[in-house]
């Protein structure tokens, strides 16, 4: 496109020099999104030091803590400790917290930190949340020990300078893993949780990486200006932020912002093989991301701290990004503005185009129509790439996308992103011309920008300002008169544009959403490719001239080759070892009536460790209900326990009263029914009680179920409304963390960990009844 539309014959160092400038930029983008520097434990007293809030992590974050457990009491009572040791107004709220989803009902006994530090002429509460409990399978040090060994050496440098304006709350919630059950319990019956306010709340989904600012509330455009003002190295853009509200995913931030909280929430995400496994480390935590949290809660606990919060209040969204290292800011209703320029910009191009006989309509329409077929292809490529890993390594499955060592499976996405962009180019080059393949591809970043600016504005710039920017570019290029250098250089304001931005969401969607979405990081891929293809005119012959056949052949057996060579490459390096294990998942059940056990693995390819517990695929001996999914079963032995007990206390048409108990030493319970069921309220005495509505129900098992986490010793009630049956069967399984009970249990190797499924490293004892009006004693 450069040399047909600027007259310029095929010129290597022209396209060299583009291509060197395309690659600075990606580069300097990668680098102006990089980590902090830790600071050590002599910095300054009034500056966040990662290696001083790092003394906390080791102290509470050595072990896994889930609610309910020994290890989460202690974490509990040295942290509420170290908030009173800071001058803070310290208390524990107890309370039941409940959460629902399709057919589950989740509850859990909660110890709430909640610490105060009152402010000078307070215009309102800066809510610094953060949750302190972990997956069973990890200790959690990023998940999220380091948010809350940062809340402590946060405290501690504001407590040596001036004290803020306005009130500081620090909320270290529980239960936050089994479906936010401390933050629910907090809005639901604390006075701070009602008040609203200002809230900051930090996550973390691996062990590395910048802290980003990836979630914010409605009408952000105080909040944002605040950050880009007062953080130090802000990271993160409104992408991220439209992406977050579509998944399913939640927060402790869900629910506060839903009582009223206008906030921000904060995370790193690089090296994700690791969250919710014991890799999740202190070992294995990298120090500046430790710090890059820290002096970003530090900066706005400050910022916020001495504002006047009601003046935060917007009534719009801001977009916000980086460009090379630049935080560039404009309110959301700029986004159709924008997407429409973008769309006249490219029309008005395509106009010129024509008008310079570079283009007819008939090949531009058919340039427009085809665009879709690379970024179309290079998703497919790279979901089929990913479905062809789980088929030659099953243990992949389990991972979720996330592997230890993606880069050359990633490599291996670029390369056939490349493919189908250039096979595209190249093959209707000659057909249609180089002018209608430019358009073609700026008319679909266009279009893209308009359709997010009206679902998701502030995604829109990653589209529309591409587009925008190109087809500015080419005009000018066109219509300037000018040098030719001079003329090229405008000619790559659409490819560096699009540099500064696509390259480094790909890394951010590689990062979060691992290889299983790799058809999303294609797209984005295979839109930047879009962009820059018009730069290889620099090195192609005229577009009149037949190409060799052997050429033809060359580009895609080369990319082929070598994608072929980097996913042989990835088996062979993503190997698993002790520094990057893989997952495996076991459990032991026994049906206490039966005294019948057995172990239980939903691996699809069991490790080697795993099938000296499991043999075959029968799972009808299993208690009724108990069975979840596709899973490999072996025998077990018996073990002295009783199981849990569910006594009817009253059962009407609709409604069952149940008092749950188990035995000591169980930290849950799980109750399955084969009916579904629409309602569920859990009490647990003094501690309180919740109730949740409940629609759909539970696929691969019973339609129902309910959860309690964290067992008080008397046992919960529970009242279940269910669909009015003659007969009701119920399963209850009472669940005690580890297998080291069980007699003949092996510990799993060095290169093992546990899978991040939830009924995992379980010993699981269940008792099953049939219910009707007249309570029948349980099965035998």
């Amino acid at each position: 496109m450069i040399g047909k539309l600027l007259d310029v014959r095929r010129s290597l160092p022209a396209g060299l020099a583009a291509m060197f400038t395309l690659a600075v930029v990606i580069m300097l983008s990668a680098m102006a999104d990089s980590t902090m520097r830790p600071l050590p434990a002599a910095a300054p007293v009034e500056q966040f030091s990662a290696e001083r809030a790092l003394v906390h992590l080791k102290r509470f974050a050595a072990e896994p803590r889930p609610i309910g457990s020994p290890a989460n009491e202690r974490a509990q009572t040295y942290l509420a400790g170290q908030l009173r040791a800071a001058g803070l107004e310290v208390e524990v709220q107890r309370a039941v917290g409940g959460w629902s989803a399709a057919g589950l009902a989740a509850f859990g006994q909660v110890d709430n930190i909640v610490g105060r530090l009152p402010g000078t002429d307070t215009t309102g509460t800066v809510l610094i949340a953060a949750h302190y409990d972990s997956a069973a399978m990890g200790p959690g040090a990023s998940d999220d020990g380091a948010a809350v060994a940062a809340m402590i050496e946060t405290v501690r440098a504001l407590r040596a300078g001036p004290g803020p304006r306005n009130d500081i709350v620090l909320l270290m919630s529980d239960g936050e893993e089994d479906g936010v059950l401390g933050a629910e319990a907090f809005v639901r019956e604390h006075p701070l949780g009602r008040a609203g306010g200002v809230l900051l709340n930090w996550e973390a989904r691996g062990v590395s990486g910048p802290s980003l600012m990836f979630e914010t509330s409605r009408n952000n455009a105080r909040l944002v200006e605040t950050f880009a003002g007062a953080v130090p190295a802000p990271r993160g853009h409104s992408a991220m932020v439209e992406l977050y509200r579509l998944l399913p995913n939640n927060t402790d931030f869900t629910p506060l912002t839903k009582a009223g909280f206008a906030g921000m929430n904060f995370a790193y995400i690089q090296r994700s093989s690791l969250y919710h496994t014991v890799g999740d480390s202190i070992a294995n935590l990298n120090r500046g991301s430790l710090q890059h949290h820290g002096s970003n809660m530090l900066a706005l606990a400050r910022a916020l701290g001495g504002a006047d919060l009601p003046a935060l209040a917007a009534d719009h969204d801001v977009t916000y990004f980086r460009a090379l290292g630049v935080m560039i800011t404009y309110p959301g209703q700029l986004g159709w503005p924008l997407a429409v320029l973008a769309v006249v910009a490219v029309a008005g191009l395509a106009l010129v185009a024509r008008v310079r006989r570079m283009l007819s309509l008939p090949r531009l329409l058919v340039g427009v129509a085809s665009a879709v077929v690379p970024p179309a292809v290079s998703a497919a490529l790279a979901q089929g790439l990913w479905e062809l890993l789980v088929s030659w390594r099953p243990a992949y499955d389990l991972m979720g996308g996330l592997l230890h060592r993606p880069w050359p499976y990633q490599a291996a996405i670029v390369v056939l992103c490349a493919l189908a962009v250039l096979g595209w180019y190249l093959l209707l080059r000659r057909a249609l011309g180089p002018a209608a393949l430019l358009i073609g591809a700026l008319a679909w970043l266009a279009g893209l920008g308009v359709l997010c600016a009206q679902v998701a504005p502030g995604a829109s710039f990653l589209f529309a300002l591409p587009a925008l920017a190109g087809a500015v570019g080419w005009l000018g290029a066109l219509l300037l008169r000018a040098p030719v250098w001079a003329r090229i250089v405008v000619a790559m304001l659409g490819p560096v544009t699009a540099a500064m931005l696509l390259p480094g969401l790909t890394r951010d969607v590689f990062d979060g959403m691992g290889l299983a979405l790799g058809g999303v990081s294609a797209l984005t891929l295979a839109l930047f490719g879009l962009m820059v293809v018009p730069v290889g005119e620099l090195f192609l012959p005229d577009p009149a001239t037949r190409p060799k056949r052997t050429a033809v052949l060359a580009v895609p057996l080369t990319a082929l080759l070598l994608a072929a060579g980097l996913v042989a490459a990835g088996l062979v390096v993503d190997d698993f070892d002790a520094d990057r294990p893989r997952r495996t998942h076991l459990a032991y059940v026994m049906d206490a009536g039966t005294r019948t056990a057995h172990w239980v693995s939903a691996d699809a390819d069991p490790a080697r460790w795993t099938r000296q517990y499991v043999s075959g695929r029968d799972v009808s001996a299993l208690p009724a209900g108990y069975a979840r999914g596709t899973l490999w079963t072996g025998p077990a032995p018996a073990i002295a326990a009783e199981g849990p007990r569910a006594d009817v206390l009253a059962h009407s048409a609709d409604t069952l009263k149940l008092h749950v108990t188990a035995s000591t030493g169980t930290r849950s319970v799980t109750l399955r029914f084969d009916q579904p069921i629409t309602h569920a309220t859990a009490s647990a005495g003094r501690f309180g009680s919740v109730g949740v509505p409940i629609t759909g129900t539970r696929t691969g098992t019973w339609p129902g179920e309910i959860r309690f986490r964290g067992l008080p010793a008397q046992g919960v009630q529970l009242t279940v409304r269910i669909r009015a049956k003659d007969r009701i069967r119920l399963t209850v399984i009472a669940e005690t963390d580890g297998l080291t009970a069980v007699p003949g249990f092996v510990p799993r190797p060095p290169d093992l960990v546990a899978a991040t499924r939830e009924d995992g490293d379980l010993t699981a004892v269940t008792r099953s009844y049939a219910l009707t009006a007249d309570p029948l004693p349980p099965l035998p």
